[in-house]
């Protein structure tokens, strides 16, 4: 079990990288005004997105498995009785559905059809940021 939970903390570092990284090159893309860095921006975007996207499901993969590799019972009683973990994976699903956000962004970007700005963008950069930070508060204060 302590080896899915250390993949599982890997694969979620790397996520919260991409996560975090991505709608930055998104800042510096809005910015791009020669074709050159445009399609340079394109293919590190669509880069960072993939690996992202792995490190994901790899987080999504582990964070089960580590669940369901307790003991059923203790499981069953304990975990799934615990407000927070609950709301842990409420916030997962919505940084999930943040990554199939980005990846909307990412193909507005390849298309040339990007109408937000680059202050947008520095916004959206924080909400996987807080949303991280309330996961790990989660995960152990534990507070209900």
């Amino acid at each position: 079990m302590l080896w899915l939970k250390a993949l599982h903390i890997v694969f979620v570092i790397s996520w919260m990288a991409g996560l975090l990284y991505l709608p930055r090159l998104f800042v510096y893309h809005t910015e791009a005004t020669d074709e050159v860095g445009h399609q340079r921006f394109c293919v590190m975007e669509k880069r960072l997105y993939t690996l992202s996207l792995i490190a994901m499901i790899g987080t999504w993969l582990f964070g089960i498995a580590t669940l369901l590799s307790a003991d059923a019972g203790y499981a069953k009683v304990t975990y799934w009785s615990m407000g927070w973990l609950h709301a842990k994976l409420a916030l997962v699903l919505a940084l999930s559905g943040y990554q199939g956000w980005l990846k909307g962004r990412l193909r507005d970007f390849a298309n040339r059809k990007n109408t937000r700005s680059a202050r947008y963008y520095r916004i959206a950069n924080e909400l996987p940021a807080v949303l991280m930070v309330v996961i790990v508060i989660l995960v152990v204060v534990k507070p209900f």
